[in-house]
């Protein structure tokens, strides 16, 4: 293909919320949006087809080693910037949509944060931490950059990576982009590339009905 040819279905791919483009000095990076196809998934695919579709792609990811080691996620959700903030960084909220983790911070930067498990779940025990890490920028209702620490497993615990959202204000809805950088955490990019999406549907699920969605059937 001509690299005209290629900038146009990159046009029509962003146009239709399937790639998120980001600058990079004078680079423009192209990413693959998983949320509309999730949210599709989560819709219209077969509870029971679920697991056996989850299961191939996982293999294939770590058979290929096609993990990318930046995750980029895009969503449009009904409601205001200071509302989708406090959702973000509210404990209260967290652990409807979080499916029982409650966000503790002052929300200083600097500051560290962490998850509260409120429910035992896989074997973890009820006010465990879970993930853990430091505030590194905290702009309310626009912009919040903090480390990422997974503690629950150990082979985890010693990878760092960076978690970036951002909050933008589209007429009546809010177009909520979360970067999750994990170029040094390789391990830690194949735990969590199926958790954000199942994570950020239920959120939105929850700001735009009212009603926190139910916790999936595992994979």
């Amino acid at each position: 293909m001509t690299r005209f040819g290629v900038m146009k279905h990159l046009r029509a791919l962003e146009q239709a919320g399937l790639v998120v483009t980001r600058k990079n000095g004078r680079e423009k990076l192209h990413y693959l949006n998983p949320m509309p196809v999730r949210l599709v998934h989560d819709r219209w695919v077969s509870k029971y087809r679920a697991p056996f579709a989850g299961a191939l792609a996982n293999l294939k990811s770590h058979l290929e080693g096609t993990m990318g080691s930046t995750q980029v996620y895009e969503i449009l959700i009904h409601t205001t910037p200071e509302k989708l903030w406090e959702a973000l960084t509210n404990g209260e909220i967290t652990k409807q949509y979080f499916f029982g983790e409650t966000i503790v911070s002052d929300w200083k930067k600097g500051s560290s944060w962490h998850f509260m498990l409120q429910h035992a779940r896989n074997g973890r025990a009820v006010g465990s931490r879970d993930v853990e890490g430091t505030v590194l920028e905290a702009v309310a209702p626009r912009r919040l950059v903090i480390t990422w620490q997974v503690l629950y497993d150990p082979d985890l615990k010693d990878e760092s990576s960076r978690v970036t959202y951002e909050i933008e204000k589209r007429g009546e809805v809010c177009k909520l982009t979360v970067v999750h950088e994990l170029e040094h955490a390789p391990k830690t990019a194949k735990h969590v590339v199926n958790g954000w999406g199942i994570i950020l549907a239920s959120l939105k699920t929850l700001l735009e009905t009212g009603r926190p969605m139910p916790m999936p059937d595992p994979v």
